[in-house]
Parts: C-alpha cells; sequence; structure tokens
C-alpha cells in the first residue's frame, strides 16, 4: 500500500459522500487506503459510511469523542501506507490536493509537506484568531509554518508514526516533527466553505491552545534537559529560602523575636518547593533515559529484523 488517508470524523453525516466520491476521483491512479476514524459522532456518520464505502476504505469506530488528536494517532497508527496523508472530513479540504503535497514531498526529500489555505474561506471570527495563533506559535517556537490549523498534510509514514500525538496537540505537528529533525515543506492548498453540519472549533479552545503551546515549548525546549529547567528554579528557590533562614537567625542572635514572621514561613517554604523541583527534575530525567533505552531497544530489533529479511 503505498499511500493512506487518514480522516478523523465527527457528526459529518451529510459530507461523507461526497468526501469518499472526491477521494475515489482524486486517488484514482494510486494505491491508497482510506481510513476514516468515527470520533464518537452522535449523527448518522457510521451508518452513511458503510453506505458509501468500497474495498480500500477502512472505518475506525471510537466508542466516544476523544478528540481530533487521538482520532487522528489511532488512524496514523493502523496505517500501511509508505506516506500517509491527513485531511479534515468537512470538505473544507479538497481531495485533490493531495497529489501534489505527496509530489512536493517526494521530489523535495521532505519528512512532511503541509499545507497553508492561501486564501480561507471562512469568517473573519475564526481567520483572525488563527492569525493571531499562528504568529504566536512562529515566534515563541522558531518553527516558521504559514498555517498551523491546516490538517491538510502528507508525511513519511515512519515520521508519522513516531509523533506521538495526545491531547490536542494536532495543532503542533510542525513543531512535533521538527523536534525529530523533519524535513518540513510548505504548499498552498486550496480551501472552502462549509457546506453541511457546524464548525467544532471556536474562542472556547484558546485556553486550550495557550496550555498545549506552553507545553510544547517545554518539549522544545527541555524534553531531552528536565533537570535545567527544575533543578534550576529549585535552586534559585533553596538558595532564596536560605538567605532568609540566615539573615532571620542574624536576627535572633541579635535577641531579636522571629517565631511570628513571614519570613520564617516564606523561608522553609522556598526551600521545601525547591527541593520538590530539583526531585521534579530528578524524576524526569530518568523518566527520558527510560524512554530512550526503550526507544533504541525498538529500533535495534526494527534493524535486526530488517537485516534477517534481507539475508
Amino acid at each position: 500500500m503505498k499511500l493512506s488517508v487518514v480522516i478523523p470524523l465527527y457528526n459529518e453525516e451529510e459530507n461523507v459522500s461526497i468526501l469518499l466520491a472526491r477521494l475515489y476521483e482524486a486517488l484514482a491512479s494510486f494505491d491508497y487506503e482510506i481510513i476514516l476514524v468515527d470520533d464518537g459522532s452522535t449523527d448518522h456518520t457510521v451508518h452513511q459510511v458503510h453506505l458509501q464505502a468500497n474495498e480500500r476504505v477502512r472505518l475506525i469506530s471510537l466508542k466516544k469523542n476523544q478528540g481530533q488528536s487521538y482520532a487522528m494517532s489511532a488512524g496514523i497508527a493502523l496505517a500501511v501506507g509508505k506516506y500517509i496523508a491527513t485531511m479534515d472530513g468537512d470538505l473544507q479540504n479538497e481531495p485533490s490536493d493531495i497529489p501534489c503535497l505527496l509530489n512536493e514531498l517526494i521530489t523535495g526529500s521532505y519528512d512532511m509537506v503541509t499545507g497553508y489555505r492561501k486564501d480561507r474561506m471562512d469568517a473573519w471570527h475564526r481567520t483572525l484568531p488563527s492569525q493571531l495563533a499562528n504568529w504566536l506559535i512562529r515566534n515563541t517556537t522558531g518553527v516558521h509554518v504559514k498555517d498551523y490549523g491546516c490538517t491538510l498534510k502528507v508525511f513519511n509514514a515512519n515520521m508519522a508514526k513516531h509523533l506521538e500525538l495526545h491531547g490536542e496537540l494536532h495543532r503542533f505537528i510542525p513543531i512535533l516533527a521538527h523536534l525529530r529533525g523533519a524535513r518540513i515543506g510548505e504548499l498552498a492548498v486550496q480551501h472552502a466553505p462549509r457546506l453541511h453540519g457546524k464548525s467544532h472549533y471556536g474562542l472556547n479552545r484558546t485556553h486550550k491552545v495557550i496550555s498545549d503551546l506552553l507545553l510544547v515549548l517545554f518539549f522544545q525546549k527541555y524534553w531531552a534537559r528536565a533537570m535545567h529547567f527544575f533543578g534550576t528554579i529549585g535552586l534559585l528557590l533553596i538558595g532564596t529560602g536560605a538567605i532568609l533562614l540566615m539573615y532571620l537567625v542574624s536576627l535572633k542572635l541579635f535577641g531579636h523575636d522571629i517565631g511570628g514572621r513571614p519570613l520564617l514561613l516564606l523561608g522553609f517554604m522556598s526551600i521545601l518547593g525547591g527541593l520538590q523541583l530539583v526531585s521534579f527534575g530528578l524524576i524526569a530525567e530518568m523518566l527520558y533515559q527510560l524512554h530512550q533505552q526503550k526507544h533504541n531497544k525498538m529500533e535495534k530489533v526494527t534493524n535486526f529484523k530488517q537485516i534477517i529479511k534481507v539475508v
């Protein structure tokens, strides 16, 4: 199987038939599979998939709504193609752009090519927050991708399967790929207004975007050296607490009563908080080392299997 197209679906019953028809037409010259991941839809999306699907379509039906990142990760995990494409199921992404992205991936020797919506067909109250979010993410992470909100992407399968998507990190896929040393390309893609159903995104997700951005920034700067983050703050707190206690001890030596001073509590709390942060840093470092050892073992097993296969 050369190409796997992974599409999360949530309450898209009116869009499924059109979506599949466009996919069949756009991918007619490819060896492909389509993996539809129903993310706990409450309408007749699953029924429509059964009516419209052919032998190239695989359906994953989640028991409850888990979010786009989880659904996308489930589809990617089961994909068997050498290349993997992802897109939305709301007809705002155009399947005919997939061959262009794939060609760019192969000819440009990229690990991932992401689309950007050059002429976005959404109302201003959706495009403006998106533009602000793109600007913020680009300037805080240093990964200068034009459109972080565009789901239409094509990957080498090996890169896609190592993204480790969870929470709602699908917005930050270019950063996760960049952390793994991926070469990232961009290509303008078409965008259409939503014809059926309603958008699942809005300003109510702003706090989630900011929270996930902080998480990604931590991964980007301190994933392999968590002790530098927790340890530095912890040592500053310990040092501050020690200075405060030394000051109070000097006052005590000169006959002052220090039992009721807030600085005494602050000094002890600073030292205890600092020790906890240093402990967090050590635990995080150990977890990272265990993760690396497991990853290295899996790579060795994979390489060994490949060698045996070749022989």
